[in-house]
């Protein structure tokens, strides 16, 4: 039977990774994410978690180590933030390109410089390119339950790419909730023991990643791109079968809240959600219109469930907790209008950025966004607006 406690995102992280029986984690600490590995290094150290934990000395060992571990068959954890991120990208890139299956939690945080260790989700972002599968979560319950579907998701032989399970730090990592744990026995009649056929093999030798002609590395490139769209039905399926065994269920890879009959949303992601779902209610009951459209995989981009949401409304805001800096921009809004295309033109629109360095997207921050979409009057972009007090 499941378990309630109050949890940090941390713990529900370290705690559904155990639940998924890894073999082997690498761990490096980095704020805001330290506690994910150090509760996970309990677990292993006192008995209670039959795997092997590698302490290594940065976060480029970490990613390699599991690297290693993944190809040689083994199911694989580690958690990062931020700087660390950043220094094990070699790694992190080719662990997605090698096709090795494994969840990696992200508790993100803001990019130096200016120097800081807070909020922000500028980590994560800035990685979307290197080829993993991405969930951003808005409650700890969700972290927990992303990890389990995550590994579903990445040893999916449709799918075999890395996940991503990606969280506010501090806001969710640190701040604790109301969580159901699921039993042992709950969590391994929802996910099969790893039986992926191992890359390496010393009974049977081969080489592993050796130069590749142009020819083969476009192949390999397209099956890449084609494994990301298979995945958006495969995290649907997913979250169908997590909804029938505990109930809970997360809408595949976009949620939409009170979006029908709207006339104005929100678009946003991670903890930022539940706020805007506050702001949905309240100005309901004030008479206007608006619904929220809450991200919860960035990449694959759910591009057709995003167009869909938005399909009826007149104008629509998208709150970033990170910049584009190749445009005067959040990064999802301009991934927002890319998937809306020609359909774009019909309605008003604009960029809303806050929430970096552990700044507050608050509720005055959201309204503030309603109210200046709802006096928008004619179609096209409006100004992108910073949320700073």
């Amino acid at each position: 039977m499941s378990e309630v406690k109050a949890l940090t995102g941390n713990k529900c992280a370290a705690l559904g990774a155990a639940l998924c029986r890894p073999d082997l984690s690498a761990a490096y600490p980095i704020t805001p994410q330290s506690s994910v590995v150090e509760q996970l290094a309990d677990m292993v150290y006192s008995g209670e978690l039959d795997a092997r934990m590698v302490q290594v000395e940065s976060e480029h060992s970490a990613m390699s180590v599991v690297q290693g571990a993944a190809a040689a068959g083994g199911r694989v954890f580690t958690a990062t933030s931020a700087q660390g991120l950043a220094l094990m990208f070699e790694p992190y890139f080719r662990m997605s390109t090698l096709r090795l299956p494994m969840v990696m939690a992200i508790a993100t945080r803001e990019m130096t410089s200016p120097e800081t260790i807070w909020s922000g989700q500028q980590d994560a972002m800035s990685v979307r390119e290197a080829g993993w599968i991405q969930c951003f979560c808005e409650t700890n319950q969700e972290i927990l339950d992303m990890i389990l579907q995550g590994y579903m998701l990445t040893e999916d032989p449709r799918v075999l790419i890395p996940v991503n399970v990606c969280y506010d730090g501090f806001y969710s990592s640190h701040l604790v909730e109301r969580v159901e744990i699921p039993s042992q026995a709950e969590a391994d009649a929802f996910l099969p023991p790893y039986s992926l056929p191992a890359k390496l093999d010393p009974r049977t030798p081969q080489a592993l990643d050796p130069m590749t002609p142009g020819e083969l590395l476009m192949k390999y490139r397209r099956d890449h791109l084609e494994s990301m769209r298979a995945a958006l039905a495969v995290i649907d399926e997913v979250d169908a079968k997590f909804a029938a065994a505990f109930g809970r269920s997360y809408g595949g890879c976009v949620e939409s809240y009170r979006m029908e009959g709207a006339d104005l949303a929100i678009v946003t992601l991670g903890s930022a959600c539940g706020a805007a779902r506050d702001l949905v209610d309240e100005l309901r009951a004030a008479g206007v219109r608006l619904g929220l459209v809450k991200l919860r995989f960035t990449r694959p981009f759910p591009a057709e469930r995003v167009k869909e949401a938005l399909a009826g409304v007149k104008g629509f805001a998208v709150v970033d907790r990170s910049v584009s800096f190749g445009w005067d921009a959040g990064p999802m809004y301009v991934e927002t209008c890319a998937a809306l295309g020609e359909s774009l033109a019909g309605k008003a629109h604009f960029s809303a950025i806050g929430g970096l360095g552990g700044a507050d997207i608050s509720m005055a921050h959201l309204r503030e966004t309603a109210l200046r979409l709802a006096g928008l009057a004619a179609p096209g972009r409006a100004e992108t607006l910073w949320l700073m007090d």
